[in-house]
């Protein structure tokens, strides 16, 4: 054994630590950002509108999820199913969107076509829902003003909100995407 066999097994040993106390780091860093069902993630395939005991679901406006179910009940009479992809979330949850696409788009500007922060989000306070698949938005965008339910952005032929008053007058116009939205902070 030469003389350096003790210094490298010591830098060794450190290396090991160095790299097990990472690992450590790392994984305590992922359940500490993880979201779940409880921060209104919701399962591949979705959710149906009647779940009630899914929070992304069950944490909606009451009035907006009243609206949802009559639509889909109708829908349903026409074979077709609304699915809620996203509904509430957690501000947790929305922060981390919000992180994704930024890393997506390259910057905070580019995401705010398509993620809102948590403090303007429409699905932090429960008053949006992301429904699908392609049929049921088709469906929605038709018929959808009959229970106040509108698109509100162009780009998002997914993304719903609650507007009463277009039972009588028709939705509004739709913002081009949620940096064209009056209810956002520039």
């Amino acid at each position: 054994m030469s003389r350096l066999a003790p210094a490298r097994t010591a830098a060794g040993r450190v290396c090991l630590a160095i790299l097990i106390a990472l690992v450590v780091v790392c994984a305590a860093w992922a359940l500490l950002t993880a979201v779940g069902e409880s921060d209104g993630a919701v399962t591949e395939g979705g959710a149906r509108v009647f779940d009630d005991d899914v929070p992304a679901v069950a944490n909606l406006d009451p009035r907006l999820r009243r609206a949802l179910r009559q639509a889909a009940t109708h829908a349903a009479r026409n074979g077709i199913e609304i699915v809620v992809n996203s509904g509430w979330r957690s501000r947790k949850y929305q922060k981390q969107l919000l992180r994704r696409a930024v890393a997506t788009h390259g910057s905070e500007e580019g995401a705010a076509r398509w993620v809102a922060t948590p403090d303007t989000s429409s699905h932090v306070s429960g008053r949006a829902v992301d429904i699908g698949p392609a049929r049921a938005t088709a469906w929605l965008s038709r018929y959808g003003a009959r229970y106040g339910l509108c698109r509100i952005y162009r780009n998002e032929p997914w993304h719903y909100e609650l507007r009463p008053e277009a039972i009588d007058r028709g939705c509004p116009s739709m913002y081009a995407d949620a940096r064209h939205d009056p209810r956002m902070p520039q």
